[in-house]
């Protein structure tokens, strides 16, 4: 095929040159960089390493601790400039505290960063990120990432590593929970849309904080779904699938960067010369600061890769990690090793370059009590507004997968008897979900007292079950008896906030503990079951799905899921999240993934039913192929119907454009919302390309009766991809468009793409 070669051009993020105050004493007409330069130029050799070395508080650590510090020793460590700020703290009087030791007791007086784990919230806890991405709904997403800017910063805080942009196909692996889910398309958009989020328009508005997107690079591609474990791919892969969303969020302006635990083909990612130096530095253009993930590059020794700790700093700082996190190396080993000559005294500097214009972008010259505000705090933190806004983006997350003989909607003023079973039902710490180290336990409404509070003319009982963390069934026969007196049962199943996240990866991806024995129990009853399954992945449920009616995949949904799930089932809202995960039939299919390649034997069998005769092709002899729940699949309480699919030409010119268009149907009673998904296929390329990869969607509402003509622009550069040569851009040759409600029950048709087509490879990445 002939290929068309796509230029890379640079794109830099921080380049832009802004006027701040000096730092003590100065003109404020000098622009930053003067600024930056004359300060650099004051530095000792252990104030510069003191500035790239960033240390926990003592409020909570999320990971291993090589040291710990009363408040004196941080104070002592701030006057001498030795840390760059702290980390997972919080309240506007203390880190003011800390800033006025840092700009009046230091020598340069230069401020402190405040970085936290703000991951889906602050006080006001979101869905955690897996379960906003089942919304499909960038605006709420990026308004959910705006809340907690303002909730964070307004308590002291002025970076936040987050978002998450591993894309996940391996649902062992505990970290799915805080990312987007499998696709690298539908990731680019929300990975952006949470950098706008916490970014707003300004760093240095008080309300807005510094993005941190992690784990640079492959992460979730980590071997047996095994957190922190090797990763080994093509560069093909790597620039395919896995980098997609790390551009899309540094292109909507993201201003750092977090390096992975993983290695990459050999080499740690902390120290990955090429996917820093090459790809992100020379390549993107990105003048963003670089932080390692918590001890890793003194984990480069247990890797087998450093000698030692100066060899693992020597090793990280020429690759491109500016900001050592919790390990101390860069204080301790640098200052020795730019004497010595091992480390060239430019890398020191540009590293604390880059941590100064962070800085400087931030307003903390400026101003360094700019976050530091009480007054401002008390208003933002758990305002009314925010709460409301919790509710919505959770109400929003929800994805029906279930709903036999259409239990569901409830009637909320019917007299009848519910049962409320299940250890997550009267739970209410577990709704803040993992990664919420700022939520409190008390706060969250549970599903029991949301349940309660729609129900207004029903009878409600509650019954534990069982407990999340004991194979007990001690309490099966008072559960039994719960649902043999109720009319309806609502069971409130799945994981607890620690059974995923990090660290938290699972060989075993069923109901955890004895819940699937309760489940069966109350199924016995012959009571119709409706069951709200809480989770941070996606969870092997079939034995639900061929004997419970009706099934719901809550996530964990944060302060309003009660209220939320409750306007759900009542009929206030209805669903419209749809998956962007594949559920699995078994853990035996992972990693599952809906973007797959074609082998040289396809299976075309009946994927409904495992074959039992000896078939020499690509394929489970106990289990089909395919998905429980395929990636964007979600049930509504009303129907759609899909037809009159359409191409505006069957012939793509190369700097044409081809209207997809396609007609769909509200042919239910209800009001509801579709997204209504766009994928394509490449026939043939000169590397072998996915079945299926999502191109465009929308989100749409519809009145019962309604019919909607949707319209879709595709372009070459929506064809274009990484190609046999390692050059980006299209090649000519015959395509597949797919329309449906899911990657799996769509219409087709097909178009041709025209010789010398080609795009621009430093375009965002568009819905």
């Amino acid at each position: 095929m002939r290929k068309t070669f796509i230029p890379i051009l640079l794109v830099v993020i921080l380049g832009s040159a802004m006027l701040f105050s000096s730092f003590k004493t100065g003109d404020k007409k000098d622009k930053t960089e003067q600024r930056v330069e004359d300060l650099l130029s004051k530095m000792t050799l252990e104030e510069k390493a003191g500035q790239l070395n960033f240390v926990v508080g003592d409020l909570f650590n999320t990971g291993p601790t090589v040291r710990t510090s009363e408040s004196d020793k941080f104070n002592e460590a701030i006057r001498k400039g030795e840390i760059t700020g702290i980390f997972n703290i919080h309240g506007a009087a203390y880190t003011g505290k800390l800033q006025k030791l840092a700009v009046e007791e230091s020598r340069l007086g230069i401020p402190l960063l405040i970085g936290a784990d703000v991951i889906h919230g602050f006080k006001t806890v979101f869905p955690i990120p897996l379960g906003e991405a089942a919304s499909w709904d960038l605006t709420a997403i990026e308004k959910s990432a705006r809340v907690a800017a303002k909730e964070s910063a307004a308590s002291g805080i002025n970076l936040t590593f987050a978002p998450m942009a591993d894309v996940a196909r391996d649902a062992r692996w505990g970290r799915t929970a805080e990312g987007a889910g499998e696709d690298p398309y539908l990731v680019s958009l929300i990975t952006a849309a949470r950098v706008k989020g916490f970014q707003g328009n300004s760093l240095s508005d008080p309300l807005t904080i510094a993005a941190c997107v992690k784990h640079f690079v492959a992460y979730g591609a980590a071997e047996a779904g095994r957190d922190y474990n090797t990763v080994d791919m093509s560069e093909y892969e790597l620039r395919n699938t896995y980098l997609p969303p790390f551009k899309a969020a540094l292109d909507a302006g993201s201003a750092t960067l977090m390096t992975a635990f993983n290695e990459l083909n050999g080499v740690p990612a902390t120290a990955h010369t090429k996917v820093m130096r090459q790809i992100l530095r020379d390549e993107w253009g990105f003048n963003g600061l670089v932080i390692s993930d918590w001890q890793n590059i003194w984990e480069m020794t247990s890797h087998g890769y450093a000698q030692d700790n100066a060899h693992a700093g020597e090793l990280a700082l020429k690759a491109g990690t500016d900001l050592d996190m919790m390990a101390e190396i860069y204080l301790k080993e640098l200052p020795q090793l730019v004497k010595s000559g091992k480390v060239e005294q430019k890398y020191l500097d540009d590293a604390v370059r880059r941590v100064l214009w962070l800085k400087f972008k931030l307003g903390l010259f400026d101003n360094p009590y700019l976050y530091s505000n009480t007054k401002t705090e008390k208003k933002q933190v758990r305002s009314k507004e925010h709460l409301q806004a919790a509710f919505e983006v959770a109400q929003r997350s929800i994805v029906l997968l279930k709903n036999e003989n259409t239990l569901l909607p409830l009637s909320a003023s019917k007299k009848q008897k519910i049962a409320v079973i299940g250890p997550l039902g009267n739970n209410k710490e577990d709704m803040n979900g993992t990664w919420s180290f700022f939520g409190e336990a008390q706060h969250p409404v549970s599903f029991l007292e949301g349940i309660k509070k729609y129900a207004k003319g029903t009878e409600i009982t509650y019954a534990e079950g069982c407990e999340l963390y004991s194979d007990s069934r001690a309490k099966f026969d008072e559960a039994v008896a719960a649902a043999k007196k109720a009319d309806i049962v609502v069971m409130a199943i799945g994981e607890s906030a620690v059974m995923n996240g990090e660290g938290a990866s699972r060989a075993n991806i069923s109901l955890p503990g004895v819940q699937l024995d309760l489940v069966k129990a109350i199924h016995a009853t012959g009571k119709p079951i409706i069951a709200l399954v809480s989770s941070g992945r996606a969870l092997e449920l079939t034995w639900l799905d061929e004997n419970i009616p009706t099934i719901l995949a809550t996530w964990s949904l944060g302060s309003e899921a009660g209220n939320a799930a409750a306007s759900v089932l009542f009929g206030e809202y209805n669903p419209s999240g749809k998956l962007p995960v594949s559920f699995p039939r078994s853990v035996g299919q992972l990693p599952l993934y809906y973007n797959h390649k074609n082998t040289g034997r396809v299976y075309e069998g009946d994927h409904s039913e495992p074959g039992s005769e000896r078939v020499y092709k690509s394929r489970y002899r106990d289990v089909p192929n395919t998905a429980l729940y395929p990636f964007g699949y979600g049930l509504s309480y009303t129907t759609f119907k899909y037809d009159n699919l359409k191409l505006s030409t069957d012939k793509l010119a190369p700097a044409g454009q081809l209207q997809v268009s396609i007609d769909v149907t509200n042919t239910g009673k209800y009001a509801g919302e579709e997204v209504i998904q766009l994928y394509t296929r490449d026939l043939v390329g000169s590397i072998t390309r996915p079945v299926k990869e999502l191109k465009k969607f929308q989100k749409l509402t519809f009145t019962p009766g309604e019919k909607k003509t949707v319209m879709f622009t595709l372009t070459p550069e929506d064809l274009a991809f990484w190609r046999a040569d390692l050059t980006y851009g299209t090649e000519p040759g015959d395509f597949k468009v797919f329309v449906g409600p899911n990657s799996r029950d769509v219409q087709e048709v097909s178009f041709t793409l025209l010789k010398d087509g080609s795009v621009k490879y430093e375009s965002s990445i568009k819905n």
